[in-house]
């Protein structure tokens, strides 16, 4: 099962401290590399105008702890990334506990949780633990510190342009910038670097592939301030990855459209995935799909999810792990529905018969040459009604639409009318 190699791969990522910049991001995209080594790793510098946003300065941590007052050493940075705000400024003294509360963070309806809590555009420092833990501190003297670096670095990202038959583009956007998350972070660029190895294997694809890896938000934007233009002019559909690992739903999120290709795909691969799979709607979005489909940029890109961000308790929070949320049968899930969607695309096509009225089925050895009751239900029905749909005006979706079918049990019949040369094939 392909999901637990994913699984693995995402323990392998799980203990890298992500964040929008930093030495994290570049490890977390020298992993992937090793598993696709035609991944290209580039750069924006700190500082650049990105549209109406700047990149910021580049953030390291060496260690963030603090002691109580009995030398305890407690929200340690080294056991759990969550523990400090992400971008915390750097700081090193001595507190009261009152002045301490003002800087930790608590989920108090999920005392158990650590929480997940990012500063990227102003300066302060924090920290997060458990209500419980919160509850339990006692009066006295803190210590506090936190070794962080600011600096003039970059925005890294990373970039697989795989060529197909046309020049035309399937785009594949996830995001590498949030540490010890499970299904909000690691199950989209593992289950994305699978998709990709796949690409690469099955030889030349109809469409051309874009595939990134990247920070969320301030990424999205960075890439879009460079590639736009092109990207307008050449992606035909793709997919936001994000949330595929868990076993709970299947979701979408439509493109801001809501009429593209990657819509009615994606809404057409769930409905035979899952008859209850959740779906949302724009006022849902959440992730980068807001910056491709936001006016103006207005690319063709939808969202397939398992439960979607938000959605679940354990979002955002320390709970969201590789044990009681993704699971190798989540991952395993997910990377179907996102390979199905991409075969989907891939075999959608316009089709037409090469022969006026009803071709002879059973001198080419399609059709059953004695006649029985039901000797033409099942598949024969099926590549009947298939036929009378290929009209050089209807695509296989829209066939498989009408015929109340997965588009994918549609694949064998149409090579057996290709072998026959009993339909011509035109692309959408």
């Amino acid at each position: 099962m392909i999901g637990t190699e994913i699984h693995q791969f995402a323990q392998e990522l799980w203990p890298i401290n992500r964040s929008i910049t930093g030495s994290g991001v570049r490890e977390t995209l020298k992993k992937i590399s090793k598993k696709l080594p035609s991944l290209k790793i580039k750069s924006v510098q700190s500082g650049t105008k990105v549209f109406d946003w700047t990149v910021p300065q580049e953030w390291n941590v060496k260690k963030a702890y603090i002691v109580t007052p009995d030398g305890k050493k407690i929200c340690d940075f080294s056991e759990n990334n969550l523990h400090l705000v992400g971008y915390s400024a750097p700081f090193e003294g001595e507190i009261s506990l009152d002045e301490l509360k003002e800087h930790l963070h608590t989920i108090p309806e999920q005392p158990n949780a650590i929480p997940y809590i990012t500063s990227y555009y102003e300066k302060r420092w924090g920290f997060c633990t458990t209500q419980e833990h919160f509850d339990n501190l006692k009066n006295g003297t803190y210590k506090v510190v936190i070794d962080s670096t600011f600096s003039q670095g970059e925005l890294n990202y990373g970039e697989i342009l795989i060529s197909g038959k046309s020049d035309k583009e399937i785009f594949l956007s996830t995001y590498i910038c949030h540490p010890s998350m499970a299904n909000n972070e690691l199950s989209g660029p593992t289950v994305v670097t699978f998709i990709a190895k796949w690409l690469q294997e099955v030889g030349k694809t109809n469409y051309s592939y874009r595939i990134i890896f990247i920070p969320e938000t301030i990424g999205s934007i960075s890439y879009l301030s460079l590639n736009y233009k092109d990207m307008k002019n050449k992606i035909f559909a793709g997919f936001n990855v994000t949330c595929v690992g868990d076993e709970r739903a299947y979701s979408y999120i439509p493109s801001r459209n809501g009429k593209t290709m990657s819509d009615l795909i994606a809404k057409h691969v769930l409905k035979w995935t899952d008859k209850n799979f959740v779906k949302y709607s724009w006022l849902d979005r959440g992730s980068d799909e807001r910056q491709y489909c936001a006016p103006g940029i207005d690319l063709p890109i939808a969202s397939i999810l398992r439960t979607k961000f938000g959605a679940y308790p354990e979002y955002h929070t320390s709970l969201d792990d590789l044990k009681n949320v993704v699971t190798a049968n989540g991952l395993n899930g997910g990377y179907w529905a996102i390979r199905k969607a991409i075969e989907a695309i891939e075999n959608n096509k316009i089709y037409k018969t090469t022969i006026l009225c009803e071709p002879h089925m059973s001198k080419r050895g399609l059709y059953p040459t004695i006649s029985k009751k039901k000797s033409t239900s099942g598949q024969i029905r099926l590549m009947m009604n298939l036929i009378s749909l290929c009209d050089g005006k209807s695509s296989l979706l829209e066939i498989a639409e009408i015929l109340n079918v997965p588009i994918w049990d549609l694949y064998e019949i149409i090579k057996k009318l290709e072998s026959q040369k009993l339909i011509n094939v035109s692309n959408l």
